[in-house]
């Protein structure tokens, strides 16, 4: 059977995954086996989410009454029901929903409805809390269908030291990115001298590692010195695959997707308040603003390097009218050139424009010149992918160590 959990957590507290690893634990005592354990990212962009827009979903050998029971009893106990905004969701199915839900709801917006009229088609065993929204994400990651998958361990802390703080050596942690990477990432963002993997909330989670399998985030996890953990667990998930990204043209953009989408550089970069950078792309009579915030720091310095003219293809959210950027490819580069008045051949002065359209004049020996003088502008930036930081980077975000997307 799947088991499903979805909107259990808050801003203040709690987080799936724990609610997870915990309930795992359960069913293995009530002599049930479990296969997998899976972290589901949904559509980033989802304006109720708590955090991450995560779900789980647990593939067990067992009783599927007992398992429902279980499940339905852990939510009771630690989902953090004095946030209005957490609605649970639990589904046991032994047979496993459509994946075109997943993909929809990873790359679009499910209802609770359409979530129920799917779990009662396969007659799934399911139940919801408050306004049943947590429905949508336990049905959705019952439906995955990952075919690129990453994973990822979580470390878990006592329950006593909840919103407390951290205890994780720093200098473990930068040691751990240098053993392991590309094979790890996001343990830490080397550049900009910042820890990513340990959260700043008062939830469960002491740190997690990614990476490409359960050997090298263990590999990792090995290394990094900390307060002694509560539990841990290794989940197969579709983080860093870019699962959430659509490709369109600029103009089928709609509220609230993630795309891939062409388009030429039309305007120079500008640099706002607060250090957010934005630039224009167009395709035809069509245009799209793009946006690299401050948070995504030195990307900025590609973008801002950005002549109208180049081709790019923009990779991030839609949202407000802008698509708010996670990676980049720059496709190719306009030649940069600077035109000057060209030098008097008798005077060896620089000439003056006489007009618009009427060429150039020596201001001493009045000789004349139609032909400006032309100098290409060597550019730095070059052909290819860049992307943000590790940290500002997505949960679903694919880095470029995984290897660059293909399209």
């Amino acid at each position: 059977m799947l088991i499903g959990i979805d909107d259990t957590d808050s801003p203040g507290g709690m987080c799936t995954t724990y609610l997870g690893a915990v309930l795992a634990r359960r069913l293995i005592l009530a002599h049930m086996r479990v296969r997998e354990a899976r972290l589901v990212r949904l559509n980033p962009n989802v304006t109720f989410k708590t955090r991450g827009n995560a779900a789980i979903v647990l593939d067990v050998d067992g009783d599927p009454e007992k398992a429902f029971a279980l499940a339905c009893n852990i939510v009771d106990e630690l989902a953090d029901f004095a946030c209005e905004n957490t609605n649970p969701g639990v589904v046991v199915a032994d047979r496993k929903p459509e994946a075109a839900f997943y993909r929809k709801a990873v790359t679009d917006f499910c209802t609770v409805d359409e979530a129920v009229d799917i779990l009662n088609t396969i007659g799934a065993r399911y139940r919801g809390w408050k306004n049943r929204r947590g429905l949508i994400g336990a049905t959705a990651a019952a439906a995955s269908d990952l075919g690129d998958h990453t994973s990822e361990i979580l470390v878990y802390r006592e329950p006593q030291r909840f919103g407390t703080p951290r205890e994780v050596d720093r200098e473990s942690l930068f040691a751990a990115e240098a053993a392991t990477f590309p094979h790890t990432w996001d343990t830490v963002d080397p550049v900009n001298d910042v820890v990513v993997c340990v959260p700043h909330t008062p939830d469960p989670v002491l740190f997690g590692i990614r990476g490409e399998s359960p050997q090298w985030v263990m590999a990792a996890r090995q290394m990094i010195l900390s307060e002694k953990p509560a539990l841990e667990q290794i989940w197969v998930t579709n983080q860093g695959t870019d699962a959430h990204l659509v490709d369109a043209m600029i103009g089928e953009l709609r509220e609230g997707l993630s795309y891939r989408v062409h388009g030429i550089v039309s305007d120079p970069p500008k640099t706002g308040t607060g250090g957010h950078v934005s630039f224009t792309i167009r395709d035809g009579d069509l245009s799209v603003r793009c946006m690299a915030y401050e948070p995504t720091k030195n990307f900025r310095h590609i973008v801002r390097q950005l002549l109208p003219g180049d081709v790019v293809i923009a990779c991030g959210s839609f949202k407000k009218g802008s698509i708010n950027l996670e990676k980049m490819k720059i496709v190719s580069l306009v030649t940069a050139e600077t035109v000057r008045p060209p030098y008097c051949t008798a005077c060896n002065k620089r000439m003056t424009s006489d007009g618009k359209g009427k060429g150039y004049k020596c201001r001493k020996c009045n000789a004349r010149a139609e032909v400006p003088e032309v100098q290409e502008i060597p550019r730095t930036l070059e052909p290819g992918w860049y992307e943000v930081p590790p940290t500002a980077r997505r949960h679903l975000a694919k880095p470029l160590c995984r290897g660059l997307p293909e399209f």
